[in-house]
């Protein structure tokens, strides 16, 4: 099978009240993720906030860098990983991507699956997700097995620790070369 294609997976740190909060916990770099069908995150998924000024209210969300959340935190940091996979890969993500958007309305961000991680015990509920098991699961019902664990156990850090994923760029988002050539 030939790897000629690409998916990116973004990790973030908003600076946000939430995510400093879950850092103290996990003591990593970075709490959110997101899957990208391009390098210039035009095609950018996730289960996250669904308004930016509302934590409270969250799903499933095609993430805008600058009509979205990012935009109300321009001092974002960020890691993106690209993940070489085939043509018949990316097809298969898309269909999974495909009843999530379809059916965006019905899911819901899975809070209690983020206390499942931290006891390592997943809890899952149908049509519920977090954002990094959101993109372990879009990942996992493709074929691409990238650990040995459940998408519910798949923490952001889990993505920077994997070797299939090879790092692209690391610092604020709003200066990654494609999001500025996009400012212009």
């Amino acid at each position: 099978m030939e790897l000629n294609r690409s998916v990116y997976i973004m990790l973030t740190d908003t600076g946000t009240l939430f995510t400093k909060s879950i850092q103290k916990y996990t003591k990593a770099p970075y709490n959110h993720a997101s899957i990208a069908f391009d390098q210039d995150l035009k095609e950018l998924y996730s289960f996250g906030r669904k308004k930016p000024n509302n934590p409270i209210n969250g799903g499933f969300v095609k993430e805008d860098i600058f009509k979205g959340t990012y935009s109300k935190y321009p001092n974002t940091t960020c890691v993106i990983y690209r993940l070489e996979v085939s043509e018949r890969d990316v097809e298969k993500m898309k269909r999974v991507l495909n009843v999530f958007q379809k059916n965006q309305r019905k899911f819901l961000y899975n809070i209690l699956g983020l206390i499942g991680v931290s006891l390592n015990a997943p809890v899952e509920f149908s049509n519920s997700y977090f954002c990094s098991q959101f993109v372990a699961e879009i990942l996992h019902r493709s074929g691409i097995r990238l650990w040995d664990k459940l998408p519910a156990l798949v923490t952001p850090d889990d993505f920077r620790n994997n070797p299939r994923l090879h790092q692209e760029y690391e610092g604020k988002l709003f200066e990654y070369e494609p999001i500025k050539r996009r400012f212009v």
